[in-house]
């Protein structure tokens, strides 16, 4: 969907070279051309000492979808200190199943088997997964406890994680997806980075800027 589709001595030596490449990285990369500062920093909920990244999708966007084996791959390999989060969008009301979708299966721990599945499901086998009767019933082929995923599907703190999701969008200006959202202070997408690989590359400058205090 367009508005826009779319990161000892041998050890002092070791850890300035690396911040000197982290540096030489960073200088090809420009605020309002690359990536976007925030006049506003958003709160984060990472903790001390973490640094947040987080990446908006639609589980429809074949952009979302493309990206997503690069990006799984990409949060398996980050620092210790980079703390990864995906959060939904909704750039229309009835992108709201799909959230509900995604906080629900993050809520019951199916992260690792159902969320690569609701890709596959929607561009592989082509289902629309765009009602909550067509999720649930989407649900129920998978194996997983009907009563209790709609139990959480339905409930007060999923409704507050699609409000607090929005809220995010909004915060971060985000115009398209996919898109990364880095220590609360800065975005970049597929678009304005020139792709998404690229796009994780600038990520991983700011990681090495933030990290710096800079």
């Amino acid at each position: 969907m367009k508005r826009r589709f779319f990161s000892s001595a041998l050890v002092t030596t070791a850890a300035w070279l690396s911040t000197s490449a982290a540096w030489a990285q960073a200088a090809l990369f420009k605020s309002g051309k690359d990536f976007l500062t925030l006049s506003r920093p958003v709160a984060s909920d990472a903790g001390a000492g973490k640094i947040e990244v987080i990446e908006f999708f639609w589980y429809s966007c074949p952009h979302c979808n493309a990206f997503e084996p690069t990006f799984a791959q990409w949060v398996k390999t980050a620092p210790k200190d980079v703390v990864v989060r995906r959060i939904p969008v909704a750039f229309r009301d009835d992108f709201a199943p799909q959230q509900r979708l995604f906080f629900t299966i993050e809520a019951m721990n199916l992260m690792d088997t159902l969320h690569p599945k609701v890709f596959a499901a929607i561009h592989g086998q082509k289902l629309m997964l765009n009602t909550d009767a067509s999720v649930l019933a989407w649900v129920e082929k998978q194996g997983v406890d009907k009563a209790k995923f709609t139990e959480i599907y339905k409930s007060f703190g999923v409704a507050n994680q699609l409000k607090r999701a929005v809220q995010l969008q909004n915060a971060f200006q985000v115009e398209g997806v996919p898109s990364l959202g880095v220590a609360g202070r800065y975005y970049t997408d597929g678009t304005m980075a020139g792709s998404m690989d690229r796009a994780l590359k600038v990520a991983e400058s700011l990681i090495a800027q933030t990290r710096q205090g800079h």
